[in-house]
């Protein structure tokens, strides 16, 4: 047997291509159950992105649910979320095509419960809860004919009669979600905050019974809430960010809102989608519940008779979509070595049998799987700070003697999101060719407690910027990657991120821009009306602090870029417009700096269409092989991406 000949890092060969990555690939984006039988939704990308809800029967196999062309999707708050709920056999959704809300019936009739809205103006719908008697209590966002914009439009809940007639139950706030019933149906609870609040910044849980409002939550303090849901007993459960952690809280009229379960770590998560859930109930009144702590979900059972709770032994780092079922659960999970799927198991067993219901993909790919390393390293001003560390990883290859690997480092977006570790094909794209990647959880990330979300306020595009400086020094200090070949990438808040990056900094050699904010101003005078206050928080209130929104904005300092760009745009996104890249791309062309540009038709703030997010991909590493001087596998078929200046004298 003879020594492999050993292969430059970026240049390995490897079957986790751009196809393999968008192949037969679907996104689980919600989980519900209806009596023994469990449903999901699969964002499908070759199926141009639409969104299809699957039901699956005892002993029978998943089956689409919704008639052919229909998309279970909302445009509620633009990130939607919660467009479709069960009950009874029936399912009511949310289309795209026209936001109208239908129910599909167990005989398998579609009945139109919304009209059409008004042209011009858009009527949407979204995260509704089914009474007993069969009225639907839902969200109703309103953008009016000839509106002036954000402050035109009006979200309310509403309650939804059997006749057809629609009844407004909460107006007023600027923002209202979780409308849930009590098991009897005597009490409804839902959740609302008003600008400039984000709903983890501070909201209000409330409850209506018996023509009576309660406040639960949220009036005598500044606090982030989160998935009101109504326990067996009657009392309600909600997450609160009070004491730093989002914990879980039970509150009955009588005893007020005490804690319920508060060992470290998040329960709630930030409320970008509605219809999130991290807890549930079982028959028996116990809870299950998803813990986040130190980069990885960890499942837990709770008694509340004073069983105290139990942490469950699954291989899983990540669980979403929590659902009880009698006294099992279903979720959404995931883990380095398998992609998110619905799975189910009995709580009861210490160390459960997880079985897999969604539909699964053979990758292949065993020998590259790069499992992750949540590090911690000091960041902005020495402050501990986060990310996952994934090592090249290949069943053969090996690099020359004494090469150190080149680094992506990538970021999610938000800026409240967090890193996820579950198995990831378009992750693994980079390090089977021979990349490391570092997934950076920047100051402001989720599941490190308040004070960590708090860290970007007023910091934005500072903090979250060192704490990229600060991971590729700390990691070239290690020993752990070549630091004269670090890219950055990043979407939306990240992308700004990644601009200002490349802007203040000389660490690294290129950057991928995916739908970036570049232009905060703008942002702050023309954006939709969930994010038309966030950068008071992030930035500063506006206009006062209009010189801060200024020196935020990469478009006016363009000319501290040195290294090549690549830009990455969706044609209809209305949460960072066309613009803001397209003015970037302009100003770095008329400076004669390096720049290439994607421009993808039809697609929104996300790339969702399989050949879209295929040629991104293919472009993005087109553009680093160009930048960091490394061949392409032979065998493998990548357009070379036009990077123009790259190699003009500036």
């Amino acid at each position: 047997m003879t020594d492999p000949t050993p292969i430059p890092f970026g240049s390995w060969p490897t079957p986790v291509t751009a196809d393999l990555v968008v192949e037969s690939a679907v996104t689980v984006t919600a989980v519900a159950v209806d009596g023994e039988d469990v449903y999901w939704s699969e964002m499908r990308p070759a199926e141009g992105g639409r969104t299809q809800v699957v039901r699956l029967r005892p002993g029978a196999e998943p089956e689409d649910v919704l008639p052919a062309g229909s998309d279970a999707r909302t445009a509620v708050h633009e990130y939607g979320g919660g467009a479709w709920w069960v009950r009874d056999g029936a399912v009511w959704w949310a289309d795209w095509t026209d936001q109208r809300l239908r129910r599909l019936d167990p005989d398998g009739s579609v009945v139109a419960l919304t009209e059409s809205a008004p042209e011009g103006g858009s009527v949407r719908w979204a995260d509704g809860d089914v009474h007993p008697d069969g009225r639907v209590a839902v969200v109703r966002e309103t953008h009016p004919v000839d509106g002036r914009g954000a402050v035109d439009v009006r979200n309310e809940l509403v309650v939804l009669h059997p006749d057809g007639t629609q009844e407004v139950v909460v107006t007023g706030p600027d923002f209202v979600s979780d409308p849930r019933w009590s098991r009897d149906g005597e009490a409804l609870a839902w959740l609302e905050w008003g600008h400039p609040n984000m709903p983890w910044d501070a909201s209000r849980v409330r409850v209506r019974s018996g023509g009576e409002t309660h406040a639960v939550a949220g009036d005598d303090r500044e606090e982030g809430l989160c998935q009101p849901r109504w326990a067996p007993d009657g009392s309600l459960w909600f997450c609160s960010d009070r004491d730093d952690w989002w914990s879980l809280y039970r509150w009955t009229p009588e005893s007020g809102a005490k804690p319920a379960f508060t060992e470290p770590g998040e329960i709630g998560v930030p409320q970008w989608l509605l219809g999130l859930r991290r807890f549930d109930f079982l028959a028996d009144g116990r809870v299950v519940l998803s813990l986040q702590h130190r980069g990885r979900d960890t499942v837990h059972v709770l008694d509340p008779a004073g069983g105290g709770a139990r942490a469950l032994e699954l291989d899983l780092t990540a669980a979403d979509f929590l659902v009880a079922q009698g006294t099992g659960l279903v979720c959404l999970a995931s883990s380095p070595t398998d992609e998110p799927a619905v799975v189910t198991g009995d709580v009861d067993e210490r160390t459960p049998s997880v079985r897999r219901l969604s539909r699964a993909r053979d990758l292949g790919i065993e020998g590259y799987l790069s499992v992750p390393e949540h590090v911690e390293f000091p960041g902005t001003d020495g402050r501990p700070t986060y990310g996952h560390f994934y090592p090249p990883t290949h069943p053969t290859a090996v690099p020359p003697e004494g090469e150190l690997p080149p680094l992506v480092l990538t970021m999610h977006g938000g800026p409240t999101a967090r890193a996820r570790t579950a198995l990831s094909p378009s992750l693994l794209f980079w390090t089977s060719r021979g990349f490391a990647v570092f997934d950076l959880d920047y100051s402001g990330s989720t599941g490190y407690g308040r004070a960590y979300r708090n860290r970007l306020h007023g910091q934005w595009g500072v903090a979250d910027v060192d704490d990229c400086v600060a991971a590729v020094r700390w990691l070239a200090e290690q020993g752990r990657i070549d630091p004269d070949r670090v890219v950055v990438r990043g979407g939306s808040a990240s992308g700004l991120t990644v601009l200002l990056a490349l802007i203040s900094s000389d660490v690294f050699a290129g950057g991928a821009d995916y739908f970036g904010v570049t232009d905060v101003e703008a942002l702050a005078r023309d954006t939709h009306k969930f994010e038309s206050r966030y950068l008071d928080r992030l930035v500063a209130p506006y206009p006062e602090g209009r010189a801060t929104y200024l020196e935020r904005s990469p478009l006016h300092h363009l000319d501290g870029i040195s290294s090549p760009v690549v830009v990455l745009q969706g044609s209809e996104d209305k949460v960072v417009p066309p613009a803001q890249s397209e003015a970037v791309v302009s100003a770095l062309r008329e400076k004669g700096l390096p720049v290439a540009f994607r421009l993808y038709e039809g697609e929104q703030h996300g790339f969702r269409q399989a050949a879209n997010v295929r040629d991104s991909l293919q472009a993005e590493l087109s553009f680093y092989a160009q930048v960091l001087g490394f061949e392409l596998p032979p065998d493998e078929d990548v357009p070379t991406l036009e990077v123009e200046n790259l190699h003009a004298d500036r």
